[in-house]
């Protein structure tokens, strides 16, 4: 467990490309129920497991790429695809785990906290990507939604195994609310967290495919912006639905949906009170700062 910031990038990347990855007890508890019933268990059952848990998630497709290349022309991009080239009862004897989040963060509950608060960000940013790409008749939906559980995979490491640094993180920008995410990142890391994770799919070969979906420098391409407005929803709903940044959210999802503004607020399932004041400030669905800040429902 790391209590200093390494020296630059690349030891950054070297440390966790080749650190054990634990997975959330949940996860671990499934696939040993899943392994118990492996007569009966398919596929797609333990895919389903596996896309809870953005640790198992990258466990899967790092051990999956050396693997297929020698087999396969092109990337396996989706989980459910890399499980059926690995066949069921090969995937539990290459990735069997008993190393949980829970057991490695036992004397660190705060980061315990904090790292369980921003799974649940990312399986909900997951979960909006899932949904959107299905309504624009994506061509391959698990490709956005997975895209989306690893948008912040760096920042997820971070709490796992440097989290006195992830909480002196958090807590300078709860004390600044202007503090920039990647300038408070390089004052604690000295690197950008986005920097490491772009490395990162490169030391585990990810799919080419995965990376430019995670990259927001690609946001002009609507997939790309299908990803990076569900983890920006996620991430600025966290608190709940009055964040100001949010309405500007809200304009971006509807054009790329082709919704109105009431629709929109029907499937997310805002709270009627906040909904009619963002609807009676701005029925047109442009962005005007929003409604006036009440207690997080």
């Amino acid at each position: 467990m790391l209590n200093q910031p390494l020296p630059d990038l690349q030891a950054w990347v070297d440390f966790f490309s080749h650190a054990e990855m634990p997975v959330l007890r949940q996860t671990a508890r499934r696939l040993e129920e899943a392994r118990q019933n492996v007569d009966k268990i398919s596929g797609r059952d333990i895919a389903r497991i596996v896309l809870q848990d953005p640790l198992m998630a990258i466990r899967v497709l790092a051990d999956i790429q050396p693997f297929h290349g020698k087999h396969l022309r092109s990337d396996i991009t989706t989980i459910a695809n890399a499980i059926m080239m690995l066949g069921v009862e090969p995937f539990f004897n290459r990735l069997e785990t008993s190393l949980t989040i829970e057991n490695v963060l036992k004397s660190e509950a705060q980061a315990l906290l904090g790292l369980l608060q921003v799974v649940r960000r990312v399986q909900r940013a997951s979960q909006y990507a899932h949904d959107w790409a299905f309504e624009r008749h994506d061509a391959n939906i698990e490709e956005v939604a997975l895209a989306a559980l690893l948008h912040d995979i760096a920042e997820i490491l971070l709490w796992c195994f440097a989290p006195r640094l992830a909480l002196e993180i958090r807590d300078r920008q709860q004390a600044d609310k202007t503090l920039r995410s990647a300038r408070v990142q390089e004052q604690v890391l000295g690197i950008r967290l986005f920097d490491l994770q772009l490395a990162l799919c490169d030391a585990w070969s990810l799919p080419g495919l995965l990376k430019m979906l995670m990259d927001d420098a690609n946001a002009h391409l609507p997939r790309v912006q299908n990803v990076a407005l569900a983890v920006k929803l996620a991430r600025h709903s966290t608190g709940g639905w009055d964040d100001a940044a949010l309405p500007d959210d809200f304009v971006a999802i509807e054009k790329l949906l082709h919704v109105s503004r009431e629709t929109l607020f029907n499937r997310l399932d805002i709270p009627p009170e906040l909904a009619a004041q963002y609807l009676a400030r701005d029925p047109a669905g442009e962005p005007d700062g929003g409604p006036k800040r009440t207690p997080a429902q």
